[in-house]
């Protein structure tokens, strides 16, 4: 088991795009999990915890500069390290 006192605490808000004012690149040096509504989701891609939402990558929809629309989907977020 990992001993997560030494890691550094998770944000309330963190995304995972390098151009996001919300990336932390120092969390992402460790494995992380987020689960919404008790399931463990692993295509998450920036989450919010104290707003209650994920957003994850829509699978055919790009925008115009070619990356995939983001899905806001609503309820309990947890973040842990895993």
């Amino acid at each position: 088991m990992n001993d997560t006192k030494s890691l550094p605490d998770l944000p309330d808000r963190l995304s995972g795009n390098p151009r996001s004012p919300h990336h932390v690149e120092d969390i992402f040096e460790h494995d992380i999990g987020i689960r919404l509504n008790g399931k463990e989701r692993t295509d998450v891609e920036e989450y919010c915890i104290s707003e209650g939402w994920v957003k994850v990558a829509s699978t055919k929809a790009l925008d115009r500069r070619g990356q995939p629309l983001m899905i806001k989907l609503k309820g309990t977020v947890e973040a842990f390290y895993s």
